[in-house]
């Protein structure tokens, strides 16, 4: 992933209506969420919302498609995974002791990943997770 891609998902997800609205639709999963349904959880009004969808649209951190006559918007995994990937590629990498990064760096072993899903109700395994 390119430093400008990254730098306009993050300068999206800067302020807070687009935060709210990209975790919704993290939590939302691939299904995503119909306008409507986004507007109404997070109580925005829809010219509001409209523009806030758009501005994330642009930066590629949500995609969208027609049903019927409802908009749904979901998350885009890939580019959110992109984003995290360009941030943490270097973790512990010019450190003088990398064994004392080795914890934060260390993927999670995959009972704590099931140990975490119970936590929070998403039975979906994505395998072992990065630590940090």
């Amino acid at each position: 992933m390119e430093k400008k891609d990254v730098l306009a998902g993050l300068a999206a997800l800067a302020q807070e209506t687009r935060l709210d609205i990209f975790r919704l639709l993290v939590e939302a999963g691939p299904e995503g969420r119909s306008a409507g349904a986004i507007a109404e959880a997070l109580a925005v009004a829809p010219a509001t919302l409209s523009f806030h969808l758009s501005n994330l649209t642009h930066a590629g951190l949500i995609v969208q498609r027609r049903e019927s006559r409802s908009l749904i918007y979901s998350a885009d995994f890939g580019r959110m995974t992109g984003i995290v990937g360009f941030l943490s590629e270097n973790c512990c990498g010019r450190s003088a002791n990398p064994a004392a990064c080795a914890p934060l760096c260390a993927p999670v072993p995959e009972a704590a990943n099931t140990e975490n899903q119970e936590e929070t109700g998403n039975g979906a395994s994505a395998g072992p997770r990065c630590g940090c």
